[in-house]
Order: structure tokens, then C-alpha cells, then sequence
């Protein structure tokens, strides 16, 4: 028999991006309906009331975890392993583990802060880590611009880089940040604004040999008229600086905002990122290879809609503008993503929006590998695939050295009856094709 069990627990706290993996982990278990682990801000409260759970009065600070099912009791104890496994790990040199970024610093010889808090916690967080002089890397979405212009200037006067907020992706000399893919170290360099146009970017540079020295998130607002590019000018500068990068490309929707360009070699990314790989790889006097593709089997006659069931902002915007047709929605855009996780670790948004396309539609939708994303997404979309009354077109991201298995997942959407391309831009045009 179906049961809720709410618990909210004192004193545990883990960031939003593994409280995500964790609610993920928890509502796959059988006999869990739904399960929300979250920290009891207003607005996942709200989240869970909107679920049909009863809460008790609760304190920002407090872990919220609500569980429904017949085994949401057992549950709990699945999530004991999960907290433990995600636990603090204490310095060194003591038994408390430090209260405050800033402390944190001052007792580890880290080279860069990742916040991921709530959106109105974030400033504070990340002033201490510019106040430290580190750079930091903002993935928390909801911070004020007039915060973040104040914390990007201040980190001008520090000499040092915020990357966000709302930053999703960096790789720093191979390190990945938040969603990112297994990359090959190599001559370019890259300035984004745009977290999945950055994935795209370096994944097919890395499918055509061709590796990166950085890829810098700069935040999606960076470039707008109120920001006026502080961080995409500071990340430039970096890279036309570093010996190891030979070519620089900016990766941004639509900027507002043109920053400095820098003296190394230089390309602003155009709409559709596969033409631009192609450029950097023509600019670097390397050949430009056949992008991996997948065809399906035989496919259906298409004589309805195309629907873009997306995750990336920026991928669902080069698919539109590709395709010159059809529905498109970013299931990533903050209006689905507030008090849930992002569509690249939780499918259950795409799963119901695939189950409601009509007979005769042509769906195109991105799947994106790499760390932070889905562990298997094959195995949480392919079945849906399988049984979807519309043909499937896949921009599968990845790179080969994502754990994902780039051509495993491939070979499993296809064998769904998926067409699959490792280019976006591609993938839009073979599903305009269909119809």
C-alpha cells in the first residue's frame, strides 16, 4: 500500500547537484512512486507540497526528504548510503570540517570554488572565494544580475574569474565542472556562454582528433547590455595568455555585448556549431572528418509536426533555427528546472512529452553524455523510443571518453529505431528532411 514518509533532517547538507542524483536514485528504486531530497528552501517546499505531501514547519537549512510509495520506509535507509557516500570530508588537520568558504580556502590548496547553493545564498558564497582570490565557478541559477555585476567586479579588482552564475560547464586543463565531457587536451581554447554550444563545440573537435586547453563558462547573461561582458573579457584575456592555447572561439546565443578580441587566432562561433568546428579545424590545417552518424532502420512516412524535445538551451535554439519549423521546447530553461533536476539527469519531463507526440510527427531531441549528465540515458529513453508513435531523430553530444560510451548509446537509441548524429545541426536537418 502506497505511503508517504517525510522526514526533515538538522544539520545535513549536500549541494543541489547531488541532492538531484540522489532524489534520481531514490524514485528508480521499485516500489518508490516519488521522492523528493532537497534542502527545505520556500521553494522546494513548495515542490513538494505541489506533490501532495504534508509538510511539517521547516528551516532553509533543514534536509527535506520526502518519499512516496510502497516501500518509502525502506527507502530511507537507501538514502543513509547515499548521504554517507556524498559526505564532507574533513581537513587534514582537523575533526571540524571548515564553516565557511573563505575557511575552506585558507585550509585547502584548492585552485577553484564551485557554488552550487540556492540561488539567493550563492553572492555571499561566492564573494568569499573571490575575497580568498580564487576564481569561481557559479552553477547556481536565480542570482540577481545586480549581484552578479557586483561580484564580477570585484573579482576585477582581485584579479581573478567568475564563471557564472548560472555557469553549467568548465573544463580547466582537463578538470571538468559541473556537465562535462571527457576531453583530449589540445591547442583550443574556449570562452562560453553557452554550456551544451560549448559540449557540442568540443565534442566534435575531440571527434576530429583535435582536444582543448580550457573551456571557461562565462554565464548566460555575461554578454547582455547589464553585464557587458566582464567575465567573457576576463576569460579571453586568460586564454590569450596561456601557451597552450593557439585559438580562441566564443560560444554565445545571441550576445548583446561584443567583447575585446583577442591577439591569438580567433573565432566567434556561429549559429550552427558544426560549421564552426569545421572552421576552427580548417583554421588549425586539419582535415574536417565525416561526423559520426547513425542511420535507423527503416523509417515511417512523417506528415505531422516536428517537435524539438530538448535539455540545451543552445541546442534547441541551432535545431529551431536549422530547421526552420516546427515546436521546439527547452526542458533545461529555468521555467522546468526550478526545484526539480536539470532534464540531462532527470528524464521524466521528456519521457512525458515524448508520450504525447501523435502519429505522424517527427520528434528531435538531444541527448547529452558526459559527467554530471545520466549515467545510461539509453536505458531511461530508449524503451520510450521503442514504443513513441513518431519517428525519433537523436543529437547524441559525447565525446569517446565520456562514460557513457558514446557508441554504445548510439547502437542502443538505433536499435530503438533512432536515427542518431553526433551533430546537432546535422540531426535538425535530416529531421526536416523526414517531413
Amino acid at each position: 500500500m502506497s505511503a508517504d514518509e517525510v522526514v526533515l533532517r538538522k544539520g545535513v547538507y549536500r549541494d543541489s547537484v547531488t541532492l538531484m542524483r540522489i532524489s534520481k536514485t531514490l524514485a528508480d528504486l521499485d516500489g518508490v512512486e516519488v521522492a523528493v531530497v532537497a534542502m527545505a528552501t520556500p521553494l522546494n517546499l513548495d515542490l513538494a507540497r505541489d506533490l501532495g505531501f504534508e509538510l511539517p514547519a521547516a528551516d532553509p537549512a533543514d534536509l527535506l526528504v520526502a518519499v512516496r510509495g510502497e516501500r518509502a520506509a525502506a527507502a530511507h535507509a537507501e538514502l543513509d548510503a547515499l548521504l554517507s557516500a556524498h559526505a564532507p570530508v574533513a581537513a587534514a588537520d582537523s575533526d571540524q570540517p571548515p564553516l565557511t568558504t573563505r575557511s575552506a580556502a585558507r585550509r585547502t590548496e584548492a585552485g577553484v570554488v564551485l557554488v552550487s547553493v540556492p540561488g539567493e545564498h550563492a553572492f555571499a558564497e561566492a564573494v568569499d572565494a573571490v575575497e580568498a582570490g580564487l576564481p569561481v565557478m557559479v552553477f547556481s541559477d536565480g542570482v540577481p544580475v545586480e549581484q552578479e555585476v557586483a561580484l564580477k567586479d570585484l573579482a576585477a579588482e582581485k584579479g581573478v574569474l567568475v564563471m557564472g552564475p548560472d555557469c553549467g560547464t568548465a573544463v580547466i586543463a582537463g578538470v571538468g565542472l559541473g556537465f562535462a565531457n571527457v576531453l583530449r587536451p589540445g591547442p583550443v581554447g574556449i570562452v562560453a556562454a553557452s554550456g551544451t554550444g560549448a559540449q557540442q563545440l568540443s565534442c566534435l573537435l575531440d571527434l576530429a582528433g583535435v582536444g582543448v586547453s580550457h573551456v571557461l563558462g562565462v554565464g548566460g547573461r555575461d554578454l547582455s547590455p547589464e553585464v557587458g561582458g566582464r567575465s567573457a573579457n576576463r576569460a579571453l584575456a586568460m586564454l590569450d595568455e596561456d601557451p597552450a592555447t593557439e585559438l580562441i572561439v566564443l560560444v554565445s546565443k545571441q550576445p548583446a555585448v561584443r567583447p575585446a578580441v583577442p591577439a591569438k587566432r580567433f573565432v566567434e562561433a556561429s549559429a550552427d556549431l558544426t560549421a564552426t568546428a569545421e572552421r576552427v579545424l580548417k583554421e588549425l590545417g586539419r582535415a574536417v572528418p565525416e561526423w559520426p552518424a547513425w542511420p535507423a532502420w527503416a523509417g515511417r512516412t512523417a506528415t505531422g509536426t516536428l517537435r524539438g524535445i530538448y535539455s540545451g538551451g543552445t541546442l534547441c535554439a541551432e535545431a529551431e533555427g536549422v530547421a526552420g519549423t516546427g515546436e521546439f521546447v527547452d526542458y533545461g530553461d529555468d521555467a522546468y528546472t526550478r526545484g526539480r533536476p536539470h532534464p540531462m539527469i532527470d528524464p521524466t519531463l521528456r519521457l512525458e512529452a515524448l508520450a504525447a507526440v501523435a502519429e505522424g510527427d517527427v520528434v528531435l531531441m538531444d541527448v547529452v553524455l558526459g559527467h554530471g549528465a545520466d549515467p545510461d540515458p539509453a536505458a531511461s529513453y530508449a524503451h520510450a523510443v521503442a514504443r513513441c508513435p513518431a519517428t525519433v531523430v537523436v543529437a547524441l553530444i559525447g565525446s569517446e571518453g565520456d562514460p557513457q560510451d558514446l557508441r554504445r548509446q548510439a547502437a542502443a537509441f538505433r536499435e530503438a529505431g533512432a536515427a542518431v548524429f553526433t551533430s546537432n545541426a546535422q540531426a535538425a536537418r535530416h529531421a526536416r528532411s523526414l517531413l
